[in-house]
């Protein structure tokens, strides 16, 4: 199949840093808690009180030594580890610790594009503080984090996102790695291809029946057959195996959806529980709403079951809305038409998305 021959546009001219949390929400228990340091951690319900329900949120290094890992069930985790910690977490305050890490970034760069509550990349080609190492910069935010919330983080150091990401995840936890413009093609094509950012666990045992099992198998495919094999994913990964990632840092990101929901441990059956439970919900949403600026047209409801069915359901409106009492109108009158009456609820969620500014407001043209 021949070979496409537009040249590759690389800009090696930025210095991009990608900022990740070591642990997050386990390092944040284990400073609150000294007590726990030491011993394996991991966070979530115990499933002894959970009848064997829920899902690991996140587990600190020496949990991860018995194979515990974020998403695993509760009960598996309990399985390979019984003397493990348990900690149910506490979202909100992981989310006001998250303010104050991404406070220290907007000290050396307003080009800050949040990827998480646990990680941003950092556009500090520009900078504030007039430094031209972007090593320099990492150090000193790491340093920085440290001094003021006792939390620990790694580094990557390049001159693209893509780069970053994969130089922040290669030695943690407290690592910084950097990847220069003469030291990326070596990198990328000694690296296992499940490392690739993007590639899933999906498309891994795809890419071993091609083949292809390192960047440098992956460097040899050609752009027409990636393409034709993999769709968009081979276009981008054609580039990013040869160093080319020029997307922008995208600081202050347009939200698409604002949403909340609840996991019970006890399954919901009486309606009256449903009811509350959807006011608080739609309470929820109207502030994150207000604090966004944000108004949206279509409300959605999410249900799971306690035989773990999920339920996704939407009715997009005629007008834009942002009030608690009409969110909770929409996402019950959704609950009804499903008629799901007497059934075990394990979760209920509530999202408002088609969102726009506040300020926004439709204008109606008379129509003669």
């Amino acid at each position: 199949m021949p070979e496409l021959q537009f040249p590759l546009k690389n800009d090696l001219s930025r210095k991009i840093l990608h900022i990740d949390m070591d642990a997050f929400y386990a390092s944040v228990e284990e400073r609150d808690h000294p007590e726990l340091v030491g011993k394996p951690l991991v966070i979530a319900r115990h499933p002894k009180e959970t009848h064997g329900r829920g899902v690991v949120t996140t587990a600190n290094y020496l949990a991860r030594e018995y194979g515990i890992h974020s998403a695993m069930s509760a009960k598996k985790a309990y399985e390979l580890c019984p003397s493990a910690n348990f900690v149910p977490g506490n979202h909100d305050y992981y989310r006001e610790v998250s303010r104050a890490i991404h406070n220290i970034f907007h000290q050396y760069t307003d080009l800050v594009e949040p990827v998480a509550l646990d990680e941003a990349y950092l556009d500090v080609t520009q900078n504030k503080k007039e430094i031209k190492s972007g090593i320099k910069l990492a150090r000193m935010i790491q340093y920085q984090i440290w001094e003021e919330l006792q939390l620990t983080c790694s580094a990557g150091v390049s001159y693209n996102k893509f780069l970053a990401k994969l130089a922040s995840d290669y030695e943690k936890p407290r690592g910084l790695t950097v990847i220069t413009p003469d030291q990326a093609i070596l990198f990328l094509r000694q690296l296992p291809i499940e490392k690739f950012h993007g590639v899933g666990k999906k498309t891994v045992p795809r890419m071993h029946e091609l083949g292809i099992f390192t960047g440098e198998d992956l460097y040899q495919k050609n752009e027409m057959w990636l393409i034709q094999e993999f769709g968009k994913m081979g276009y981008s990964l054609y580039r990013k195996v040869r160093g080319v990632d020029n997307a922008p840092v995208l600081a202050n990101r347009e939200r698409k959806s604002v949403g909340k929901e609840r996991t019970f441990s006890t399954p919901l059956v009486q309606e009256t529980d449903i009811i509350m439970t959807l006011r608080k919900l739609a309470h929820e949403v109207a502030l994150a709403l207000k604090k966004a600026d944000k108004q949206g047209k279509t409300v959605v409801l999410k249900i799971r079951t306690s035989v773990f069915d999920t339920i996704t359901r939407r009715k997009t409106l005629e007008t834009y809305v942002s009030q608690e009492e009409v969110i909770y109108f929409y996402a019950y009158e959704i609950w009804e038409e499903l008629n799901l009456l007497g059934t075990e609820i394990r979760l209920l969620g509530i999202t408002l998305t088609n969102l726009v500014p506040t300020t926004y407001e439709p204008i109606v043209l008379p129509i003669k």
